[in-house]
């Protein structure tokens, strides 16, 4: 940790002792921070080079996008909180090679696009954007935050065949209260924290948490999901996903890895079955392939 964001998180607890409201209001920069980007990795860079390269307007700035391959039927990628779309690079080899197209884009602040800041309204906005482009998506993937995106965006009209959710969470609350754990304080200062961040990105919006919920607002009943989390992600508990995958009944798949951790389950051997099947036959070669389970009767 930088030792300016260290200060400033020790300046955080300690007016959480005496005032939430100010504890609160000082944490909200610290919740944003998205800088420094993230680095290709160097098992990503041959996917990340050979990308064919371009820009989407979004809200006034420039976005850098990606795409691979040249196939009839298109897979959007979202990359998630200091993300970028290289870290997709094991599935967009396998989804290639079964001769699909696969096109993502890198969020303000993120990867190779500038920018400072970035929150929801950006990732939406930019899903808009590709769908613009490229026309109705065969699968929607998103990882982490971004699979709260491309939930978010395909229950507001993305048109796709199915949406690929990999250690995602349940809703936008579980950033926050997840963010305060981390940082050791208590839920007054969480609540102060929700309200200022939801007063900053969306003002117009009532409750713009109630948007932001893919438990209680599920995809359309015609998407399919496909749930995939890692038992020992640290910075989402596998838990957001067995709530995501119950709220969506039997048309909902859900895969548990083991030892993958948050962003390597990008790249498991399970994972890349798995997304692969749904990509290429839905929810009916991932139940004739055995590679997901179903919601249990009781519950769907």
């Amino acid at each position: 940790m930088h030792p300016a964001t260290t200060a400033l998180v020790a300046t955080v607890r300690a007016a959480d002792r005496v005032s939430p409201g100010l504890a609160g209001r000082l944490a909200l920069p610290l919740f944003r921070q998205v800088r420094p980007a993230l680095p290709v990795r160097p098992a990503d860079r041959a996917v990340h080079e050979h990308a064919e390269r371009g820009t989407i307007s979004v809200r006034g700035r420039d976005l850098v996008t990606y795409a691979w391959g040249h196939g009839p039927e298109t897979v959007l990628v979202v990359h998630g909180w200091r993300g970028r779309a290289s870290q997709f690079a094991p599935i967009v080899r396998e989804l290639r090679a079964e001769g699909l197209r696969i096109v993502g884009f890198d969020a303000p602040a993120n990867g190779d696009s500038a920018g400072r800041r970035t929150d929801i309204r950006d990732y939406l906005a930019a899903i808009e954007a590709m769908q613009q482009r490229h026309g109705m998506f065969r699968l929607v993937v998103g990882h982490s935050f971004g699979a709260l995106a491309a939930l978010t965006a395909v229950r507001e009209g993305t048109a796709t065949g199915g949406v690929a959710a990999i250690a995602g969470m349940a809703d936008a609350r579980y950033l926050v209260d997840s963010f305060a754990d981390r940082i050791r304080v208590g839920a007054a200062t969480a609540d102060v924290l929700a309200h200022e961040f939801a007063r900053r990105v969306l003002p117009d919006v009532d409750d713009p948490y109630a948007r932001v919920d893919a438990v209680a607002r599920p995809l359309p009943a015609d998407v399919p999901l496909l749930v995939v989390h890692d038992r020992a992600d640290r910075e989402v508990a596998a838990s957001e996903s067995l709530r995501l995958h119950a709220a969506h009944g039997e048309r909902s798949r859900l895969l548990l890895t083991d030892g993958a951790g948050h962003a390597r389950v990008l790249g498991a051997d399970a994972t890349l079955d798995a997304v692969t099947a749904f990509a290429t036959g839905g929810l009916t070669s991932l139940d004739r392939a055995g590679l997901a389970e179903p919601v249990p009767a009781a519950s769907a």
